[in-house]
């Protein structure tokens, strides 16, 4: 009898898994009832570490369920995945950079739009040894930085630069990919750009190495936001309210992580990818110090502001960055009005 009961049992259960209606909805069993849960997709915009720390917490603790939305947290193979698959639908929400958003949409006409300020301020930095001779960028004249090869570092450098009363041409710029550090620490280059304060400082620190750097808010750049989330025009007008639900729980991620940091920088250590990026807790705790009051809002997490996004979008045309000037209505939204 009791084995009969476990069969009927068995298969009701079957049957109710494979009555879940379509691929944007599952079926969470909570307790005696279940809960209808729509499916979001986020792409960040590099394996986990400690910016992404209040979506795991987020998660670990329930929010995104409380909300009715089961999240998929996906990572990229390539740094364009975000906007792109976020671009094509394949993803609802990609974690991306604003100056990076700004030229696709402009350059590119890829209709894709923030919903959210996730860093309010830029991360990249200017970077040398502690015992640099370096105090300001004109000091830069003369010397070798070291940069990823991507072109806003070299309008980052030309702008600072000219900003400080020095002369950009006599600087010399060498591509080194993604290996700053050891260029850096190997006394290959002078300096580099393209750095991250919130890794690449901590890092060289945690490995015996410091250093200064510059912020290049100081030197004429506006404060652009560093990440933001993005989705398309499409998704945006199809999932909204999702969005918005995502959002919400996010928010209550970032609070619980401002509240608790060391509590929910362990539920990060918990989720890292041990495989292909592991953390070092001391590196990461000192990231999400860093981070933490960057991501602070004045008003809300994730508000966006159009005059920000117009000083940023006026001076990548300055910088040569961008040919035309996107539409700023189209190109954000204040998810929390």
């Amino acid at each position: 009898m009791k084995k009969a009961l476990f069969v009927l049992i068995s298969l009701v259960l079957g049957l109710l898994t494979a009555c879940s209606n379509g691929e944007s909805k599952s079926t969470e069993i909570r307790g005696e009832g279940t809960k209808e849960l729509k499916e979001v997709s986020i792409m960040l915009d590099w394996y986990p570490n400690a910016v992404h720390t209040y979506l795991y917490v987020a998660k670990e603790k329930g929010y995104f369920e409380d909300e009715g939305i089961k999240v998929d947290i996906q990572f990229p193979a390539n740094p364009t995945d975000p906007i792109n698959l976020a671009a094509a639908g394949q993803v609802t929400l990609g974690i991306s950079y604003q100056p990076d958003v700004i030229i696709a949409r402009a350059n590119q006409g890829v209709t894709i739009k923030s919903v959210g300020a996730i860093v309010r301020s830029p991360l990249n930095r200017v970077v040398f040894k502690d015992d640099s001779e370096i105090h300001s960028p004109k000091d830069l004249e003369g010397k070798t930085v070291g940069y990823p090869g991507i072109p806003l570092n070299e309008s980052l450098i030309q702008s600072m630069m000219k900003a400080d009363g020095g002369n950009p041409d006599n600087v010399k710029l060498v591509d080194v990919g993604f290996e700053l550090n050891s260029s850096l620490v190997s006394g290959n280059v002078d300096a580099v750009i393209g750095a991250y304060i919130n890794h690449e400082v901590p890092v060289l620190k945690h490995e015996g190495y410091e250093t200064r750097n510059l912020n290049p808010t100081d030197y004429g750049i506006p404060s652009y936001n560093e990440l933001i989330a993005v989705t398309s025009d499409k998704t945006w007008e199809n999932e909204q309210e999702s969005i918005k639900a995502f959002w919400r729980a996010a928010t209550k991620g970032y609070d619980f992580t401002s509240e608790k940091p060391e509590e929910a920088l362990n539920i990060l250590l918990d989720n890292q990818d041990e495989a292909n990026f592991p953390l070092v807790e001391e590196v990461e705790k000192e990231s999400l110090d860093i981070l933490l009051p960057l991501m602070k809002s004045e008003t809300e997490f994730g508000s966006q502001n159009k005059d920000q996004w117009e000083e940023t979008i006026n001076w990548m045309k300055d910088a040569g960055l961008i040919e035309n000037e996107p539409n700023v209505d189209d190109i954000f939204v204040n998810i929390n009005k």
